[in-house]
């Protein structure tokens, strides 16, 4: 009976174990959390709130994205992919001579009293080629009065990102599917 009992014991603290370590390997591997810090998001993310990266899969035009630039975490959309010439006129966003609708900025853009979200700027005239490089991603806050993007850093190379943040877990009032 005792050999029995320890045996059973010995089970659970293995299941408990593999349970732990598979905990671990997820919750560090395949989707990291990060606190949003900073307003460059707003409206979309606000300072202090808590997102999943997925760290797998494909970087895709309009994802929100985490990199690393400098020792620095940042969190931005992707508006230019490898290629891509962006432009911006009169609020409005051309990708290689296409306009394209932001309608995760409509309700930002209506409270706007002075002037435009975002002002005039080409790819062209930014990048020495006028397209976003092979290995990097154009990437911009959607506070585009507030954010430290690509047009000031520059494109985001390839191996600066770190992952997609599809979804705001935290606080819960805030819990989404990023769009």
């Amino acid at each position: 009976m005792k050999e029995k009992n320890l045996k059973r014991l010995w089970a659970w603290i293995w299941a408990a174990v593999v349970a732990i370590i598979l905990a671990l390997f997820i919750r560090f591997y395949l989707f990291v959390p990060i606190i949003v810090d900073g307003v460059s998001m707003m409206p979309t993310l606000i300072d202090g709130n808590r997102v999943i990266i997925n760290r797998f899969g494909s970087i895709e035009r309009f994802d929100v994205v985490v990199f690393r630039e400098g020792g620095t975490d940042y969190i931005k959309r992707v508006i230019g992919l490898p290629g891509d010439v962006v432009e911006y006129k009169q609020d409005t966003l051309y990708i290689n001579g296409k306009k394209y609708d932001e309608p995760y900025l409509d309700d930002y853009k209506k409270k706007m009293k002075d002037g435009y979200l975002t002002e005039d700027y080409s790819t062209k005239e930014l990048l020495p080629d006028g397209k976003v490089p092979s290995n990097a991603y154009f990437v911009l806050g959607d506070n585009r009065r507030a954010s430290r993007d690509s047009r000031i850093i520059g494109p985001v190379s390839k191996n600066k990102m770190v992952g997609t943040a599809p979804v705001c877990y935290w606080p819960l009032a805030d819990a989404k599917i990023i769009n």
